[in-house]
């Protein structure tokens, strides 16, 4: 048996086993279509909302699974500019914070349009604006001319996890798998996405950046398999979410013969909780939706707005009248009589499990 898949004769001629996949495929198609449905139902300004939210997380996230941190704030600032939506937050002129960004919109927005090398090595150099990773120089928008190890440990300690395809032979393989990408293969799209992330995975074709390509080219086809370049869910957060998994699965399955079942699983896994913590918090979003409906006449005031909004959010704890001073930024009185108005209003009643301090939740 070759050492990593890409030895064997039958590469890239993946197999995986269909009946072990078909109910889990099933229960995310079936939740993709029931959180667009949803989302149609919410109105224009939750649903832009939803997606901006949506996006920066996986930005946020892809990075943070590499070890990069980027700042919130300014991610969600510039997919907004990008959407040419109205958002607060912080400005940004950081070429990585916008590389990133502008990766993962053409992957999602311009789900339509052909994959080419030319695009990658785009998306590529978007990542790496200043031609270093970190402290190291790279190759930037080109495929990689040497060879590539995943090591980790000390120096003088270190441990391969993987050996990549050899340099020589990045551009043929490379060739052959966007051939594939563009192909009309009788495939569905979930399973193309899964199959997608994999195969450049092992091909692993940059210097650097290989798992966010990845995971952008798997957003891309999520988006296909959707027909919508709205996107709801984030990807990258179920996988930061099981990390250790996530290479866990890919060390196992790259030394298989060709068959993928175990990485099909569990990408199909990943998208299924993805798609099952979107579907509770649209719940939460549905009935919030409908309380400010219902609420179109009723006098509330800027504070209570906000407050509102917050237990609807999933407040951090309870709820109390110095807690509502404190974020509302009002005096302790203040507070008390905009508790009290909205507990005449029924909106509001005491926390009777609060212990020694009155704490207020919603009446829903």
């Amino acid at each position: 048996m070759a050492k990593y898949i890409y030895q064997s004769p039958t590469w890239p001629n993946f197999t995986w086993k269909e009946a072990e996949l078909n109910l889990l495929l099933g229960e995310v198609r079936l939740l993709q279509g029931k959180i667009s449905g949803q989302m149609s139902a919410i109105g224009f300004l939750s649903r832009q909302d939803a997606q901006l939210n949506s996006l920066t997380l996986d930005v946020v996230k892809s990075s943070e699974i590499e070890g990069e941190h980027l700042n919130y704030d300014q991610v969600r600032s510039s997919v907004a500019i990008r959407l040419g939506i109205e958002a607060g937050g912080l400005a940004t002129d950081d070429r990585r914070v916008d590389g990133v960004v502008d990766m993962v919109l053409d992957a999602t927005v311009n789900f339509l349009s052909p994959i080419t090398n030319e695009r990658l090595c785009g998306w590529h150099a978007a990542l790496f604006p200043t031609g270093y990773s970190g402290p190291y120089k790279i190759e930037v928008g080109r495929y990689r001319s040497g060879e590539m190890q995943i090591v980790s440990g000390a120096l003088g300690k270190e441990k391969v996890h993987y050996v990549a395809v050899e340099a020589a032979r990045v551009s043929q393989e490379m060739d052959i798998f966007i051939d594939w990408l563009n192909s009309d293969v009788p495939m569905d799209p979930v399973l193309k996405a899964a199959v997608a992330h994999f195969w450049f995975i092992i091909i692993h074709p940059f210097d650097d950046g290989n798992g966010r390509i990845a995971r952008a080219i798997s957003d891309l086809f999520l988006a296909r398999s959707e027909k919508s370049a709205e996107r709801f869910y984030s990807m990258s957060s179920q996988m930061l979410i099981q990390k250790k998994n996530y290479y866990a699965t890919l060390q196992k399955v790259q030394h298989s013969d060709g068959d993928i079942t175990d990485w099909m699983h569990w990408f199909l896994d990943c998208v299924h909780l993805a798609l099952l913590e979107t579907d509770s918090q649209l719940r939460t979003l549905l009935v919030k939706t409908e309380f400010w409906h219902k609420m179109d006449k009723t006098s509330i005031n800027e504070r209570q707005r906000i407050l509102l909004n917050k237990l609807f959010d999933h407040f951090d704890g309870n709820l109390s009248t110095s807690k509502w001073a404190k974020i509302a930024k009002c005096s302790h009185d203040t507070a008390l009589r905009d508790i009290k108005d909205l507990i005449e209003k029924g909106i509001l009643k005491e926390d009777l499990a609060g212990g020694r301090s009155t704490n207020y939740v919603l009446v829903l």
